[in-house]
């Protein structure tokens, strides 16, 4: 098992992509901390970070341990960390997938929603970094992935959801800022991000209903992807943003029908692509 021992810390674990990948490496051995803000059912999300924790569990043989955390709070962050630290013994691989999302034009935008976006994908994801840094320093092969898309310049990604944009790049910027930073400490920092729609509660719920979800595919294509991204080298394998479907590629993968959440249907491109 590839990662046996080995701790990871992944915010938005309780469903969705975050979960996906925390089940996927938790099968190969890796202790997983998930951070999450659901702990009570809600009828338009799918599972707490408890039932998240017992799916993990389930997958085994690593084994998990549920934080309720919101990493728009310092203090949060800084619990959650401990935590992890405390039951585990270190950090060898952080996950940012933690995001919020809102597709609407500048006009219509309120701002609430502005600053939800900013100080979760921006400044929760930076915060996140920061608190894990000293203690993947101390770890072999250290990873920190974040679920951002390639800085595509184009005007078209600006024009149509501003801030949205904005709040994804930032993510993306903080991949890039700290490969080159922590490149002397060989801490790994890179992007993935899905070549097509993936079938998760905000395209469900938020962006395209069931239409989008039938010419989605399932969080199995991200995670797989993570999967082969984590096991790299850090020192030679950094500052790279990833595409799901071209690392699975590349590591000799051709069927990815089995990935459709309807085969019958044609795929719907994913943003910044």
């Amino acid at each position: 098992m590839l990662f046996k021992d080995k701790t990871i810390l992944v915010t938005g674990g309780s469903r969705g992509i975050g979960k996906s990948i925390a089940i996927k490496l938790a099968k190969e051995g890796a202790n997983l901390a998930i951070v999450g803000k659901t702990t009570e059912p809600n009828p338009k999300l799918e599972g707490t970070i408890y039932t998240a924790a017992q799916e993990i569990a389930n997958a085994g043989p690593g084994k998990v341990l549920p934080l309720q955390g919101d990493i728009r709070s310092e203090d949060n962050i800084k619990q959650v960390v401990e935590a992890t630290v405390n039951t585990f013994g270190g950090i060898d691989i952080l996950v940012n997938n933690a995001s919020a999302i809102t597709l609407s034009p500048t006009e219509q935008l309120p701002v609430k929603r502005f600053d939800l976006m900013h100080s979760i994908n921006v400044r929760g994801t930076f915060l996140m970094c920061q608190a894990c840094i000293p203690f993947l320093k101390k770890a072999h092969n250290p990873h920190i992935l974040n679920l951002s898309p390639p800085l595509n310049m184009d005007p078209l990604w600006f024009s149509k959801h501003l801030a949205y944009t904005m709040s994804k790049y930032g993510m993306s910027m903080i991949v890039l800022g700290l490969a080159e930073e922590l490149k002397q400490y060989r801490i790994a920092a890179n992007a993935l991000w899905p070549k097509t729609t993936i079938a998760t509660a905000a395209i469900k719920h938020l962006l395209g209903g069931d239409f989008l979800m039938q010419r989605s595919r399932t969080t199995e294509i991200v995670s797989d992807a993570a999967f082969y991204i984590l096991q790299k080298p850090s020192f030679e394998t950094t500052g790279n943003f990833f595409i799901d479907e071209d690392v699975l590629r590349n590591e000799g993968v051709t069927d990815f029908a089995k990935y459709a959440v309807n085969p019958d249907q044609k795929l719907m491109m994913d943003l910044f692509l």
